[in-house]
């Protein structure tokens, strides 16, 4: 199943049963057949299987909606609770900080949970963020709300990456994975532009309660929908360093926090660079970046056939392409139409990248998925803030050209890296 020998469970392990998918082989604990019974996940393959998928993914699309909303809303939110401009920044920040810390405390405190439960709980934390940010008096309320939401953020990603394939069954593992990733990208549709249009329609806090609402509409449908999903049983420190002491979870976490700084050190200047180095207006800028989301889908979407003959080398073609876009934009970013196809392209080779990423150690790690997903939460949202760093520090010193010509070549790197690692581990085969 796994060419990598780093990725074969011990002969000392206890007994399990192995629950294999075409994106990843999560071992668990042997139950009695009553007790696995009443925790059994759907019918893998079945209507329901992909119904629950479809409310993970639902899931994800709020949680990113939410994560991204405040982007829109800063100068707004800004003005109306009489804090600095970069004070509201925290907003973005905290709750990728968060997520990175509370990704691994999680995992560790987790492991007796049913995850359909655990799943509901995450949404309604996430509403109840949304709901505090609304009616929050000071700042300071903000930025607890927001701190929940990291919290939550962090928790999230480890539950429901490794999910997808426990609902379907092992022949629509990956194609689940890359569902789930589809609502990231709709929520970055949503996100960005929602916070924009309806802070100027209603404003930010009746925006927030939107939100809210938009959240309980989801929890009430994974309420219905999720069957219940036992939990891996596998949740010590020692598996979170069996995961990062295999190679080939090792060159997984070197490529993609490679690529997700250099991704974030353009997408953050995203706007600015739009605005004042393409000149284009508000309204186009958020056009473009409804159009850069569906990308993102269709480049999910699309990614799973392309897992099927290979993790790495997919990866390694779609960060190379990123590059080429990145440096483009640098070059070219001056000709409006020509910036915009080269932004909605980018959107769609993301797609394909982002759920790169979490496959590719989800196959390194197969026996123990939520600390592997754990480990990649963590290892990513470092990364996002050094991007967003590292884009800050260009900005102040030299141009915005500058920003995604070297952001393109950090990329070009992680690409180096994934074919680097082609050569020297294998990951699980494709069905």
């Amino acid at each position: 199943m796994i060419g990598n020998e780093e990725a074969t469970p011990t002969h000392h392990a206890p007994q399990v049963r192995v629950v294999t998918a075409s994106s990843c082989a999560a071992a668990l604990p042997c139950q009695p057949a009553a007790g696995r019974a009443a925790a059994t996940a759907a019918e893998p393959g079945s209507r329901r299987g992909w119904a629950s998928v479809g409310a993970v993914a639902l899931g994800a699309f709020v949680v990113v909606m939410t994560e991204t909303l405040p982007v829109g809303l800063l100068p707004q939110i800004a003005g109306g609770l009489q804090v600095s401009l970069g004070l509201a920044g925290l907003m973005v920040l905290v709750p990728g900080v968060g997520a990175a810390v509370s990704a691994p405390l999680f995992f560790l405190r987790s492991g007796r949970f049913n995850r359909r439960s655990v799943i509901v709980v995450l949404g309604l934390s996430v509403l109840v963020s949304n709901a505090v940010v609304a009616v929050a008096p000071n700042f300071a309320v903000v930025l607890i709300a927001r701190v929940l939401f990291g919290a939550t953020l962090g928790a999230f990603w480890t539950v429901v990456a490794p999910v997808g394939p426990k609902l379907v069954g092992r022949a629509g593992g990956t194609r689940a994975i890359t569902i789930i990733a589809a609502g990231i990208s709709g929520g970055t549709v949503v996100g960005l532009p929602a916070g924009q249009f309806l802070g100027n329609l209603v404003g930010w806090r009746l925006t927030f309660a939107i939100a809210a609402a938009a959240t309980l509409l989801v929890v009430v449908v994974q309420t219905v929908v999720l069957p219940g999903i036992p939990p891996d049983g596998r949740t010590h420190v020692r598996d979170l360093v069996g995961v990062v002491t295999r190679r080939a979870a090792r060159f997984g976490m070197a490529a993609g926090a490679t690529v997700f700084i250099g991704q974030f050190a353009a997408w953050t200047y995203v706007t600015p660079f739009l605005m004042d180095h393409t000149h284009l207006s508000s309204r186009t800028i958020s056009l473009l970046y409804v159009i850069y989301g569906c990308g993102g889908i269709v480049g999910s979407l699309t990614a799973g056939s392309l897992f099927k003959r290979g993790v790495t080398g997919s990866f390694a073609g779609a960060a190379t392409v990123v590059a080429a876009l990145l440096i483009g934009l640098a070059s070219v970013g001056t000709l409006p139409w020509l910036a915009g196809l080269l932004l909605v392209l980018w959107g769609l080779f993301w797609g394909v990248v982002n759920p790169g990423t979490l496959v590719w150690i989800l196959d390194a790690a197969p026996e123990t998925p939520e600390a592997a997903s754990a480990v990649n939460v963590t290892n990513l949202q470092i990364a996002v803030a050094a991007g967003s760093g590292l884009g800050a520090i260009l900005v102040s010193s030299t141009t915005l050209q500058t920003v995604f010509l070297t952001a393109g070549f950090i990329v070009l790197a992680s690409a180096v890296l994934a074919a680097v690692a082609a050569r020297f581990v294998t990951l699980a085969r494709r069905e």
